[in-house]
């Protein structure tokens, strides 16, 4: 027997009791409108579970801090990326084993320092802010591009100010939402991400050009022109060409979309007993994709504590296993990507928003006029209890 829930426009989230019937999903304090995104006037739900997590389970504090094996993993992959662009120096740029080895290897190693610089962007590889700085420096090189240095601030932006307009830029724009909000424009939309992902930030603010944005410019365009004349440019071709398939409809990709886009098939593994679990703003994924990923999946635990680094995320769920159990998960990034094209009630604008809240993170103004909040080391910037 199902239970007809109240007129909701769609996306609606299903809830299953535990005799297999659908429930109603309360959507208050959420508001929506059809083929909207979600409104909400609740703060983000991290820092309230964090403060819950540490009171039930305070010796997860002792997780937090840097990991020793990053900067190996990193250096690792970075020379893995140097060694395949050596090695096709010499094949044409449009033949079917460059490309091959370009997604299979390529994508999948560059998505890895995307995750890596993503990690240090929280000062988890050093416990000098600098260190991490210079390093995420290194990291980007097989990358092609100069982005290490103006992500962190948009990246710890993100963290504080999860879902506020015009402060949180992995928010879909309206200008997106408009124009790609069809399975062509989602399917466009999946295949460009990485464009996406690079030029919105700077649609909706800049940040200022510092010592360490001249130093990636510096470093990176020095590198590119060490590859140029060393093994020619099919070798640097390959570095850019595996950046852009990391962010296209790449397994691995999937995790930008899983991540904070409101899925209505994901359900928790059992229904809240009042009924009244709120629209998840953050997705979690716990399959083999994460030994990848710096176990990126772990995203609701991430968010939750952004100190914690990647080798420490599992235990993290392990302890405060009964906070996370039930929330809403993906069982696959492909399929994520999957039925973000195909499923109508999947799109641009399944995104949790709210107006206000939260706070720039290490560079310009706030909106009031104060100065933005600095970043400082691991301590400082990510243990908010």
């Amino acid at each position: 027997m199902t239970t007809a829930p109240a007129v909701l426009s769609p996306p609606v989230l299903k809830v299953t009791g535990a005799s297999g019937e659908d429930l109603p999903l309360q959507r208050d304090p959420i508001e929506t409108k059809y083929r909207d995104f979600f409104w909400t006037y609740t703060e983000e739900p991290h820092r309230t579970r964090r403060i819950a997590i540490i009171k039930a389970h305070p010796e997860v504090t002792k997780l937090c801090g840097p990991e020793p094996l990053t900067k190996w993993v990193v250096l690792g992959v970075v020379s893995l990326q140097i060694l395949c662009a050596y090695v096709l120096r010499n094949t044409s740029f449009f033949s079917l084993p460059y490309w091959a080895l370009a997604y299979v290897v390529g994508a999948t190693a560059n998505q890895n320092l995307f995750l890596a610089i993503h990690e240090i962007s929280h000062n988890l590889a050093f416990r000098s802010a600098t260190a991490n700085r210079l390093f995420a420096i290194v990291a980007n090189l097989p990358i092609g591009v100069p982005y290490s240095a103006s992500f962190r601030p948009y990246h710890l932006t993100h963290h504080k100010s999860l879902g506020v307009d015009g402060l949180d830029t992995d928010l879909p724009t309206a200008l997106e939402a408009v124009f790609l909000d069809s399975i062509l424009g989602k399917a466009f939309f999946c295949t460009f991400q990485i464009f996406f992902y690079a030029v919105r930030p700077m649609a909706v603010y800049r940040v200022p050009f510092t010592w360490v944005s001249g130093t990636n410019l510096a470093v990176q365009v020095l590198f590119d022109y060490v590859v140029i004349q060393t093994m020619g440019k099919n070798a640097l071709l390959y570095f850019l060409l595996s950046s852009f398939l990391a962010g296209s409809l790449h397994p691995l990709a999937g995790h930008f979309i899983a991540e904070h886009y409101v899925y209505n098939t994901i359900t928790p593994a059992a229904a809240n007993p009042d009924n009244k679990i709120p629209v998840p703003e953050t997705f979690s994924y716990y399959g083999l994709g994460n030994i990848l990923t710096y176990n990126v999946g772990f995203h609701n635990e991430h968010h939750d504590f952004p100190a914690v680094p990647w080798t420490r995320l599992p235990k993290l769920y392990e302890i405060a296993n009964e906070f996370y159990k039930d929330l809403p998960q993906h069982q696959s990034w492909s399929y994520v990507l999957w039925q973000f094209i195909f499923d109508e009630n999947v799109g641009i604008r399944c995104r949790v928003k709210r107006k206000e809240g939260g706070r720039k993170v290490g560079f310009g103004t706030q909106p009031n006029g104060k100065k933005a909040e600095p970043v400082g080391d691991w301590q400082q910037d990510e243990i908010e209890a």
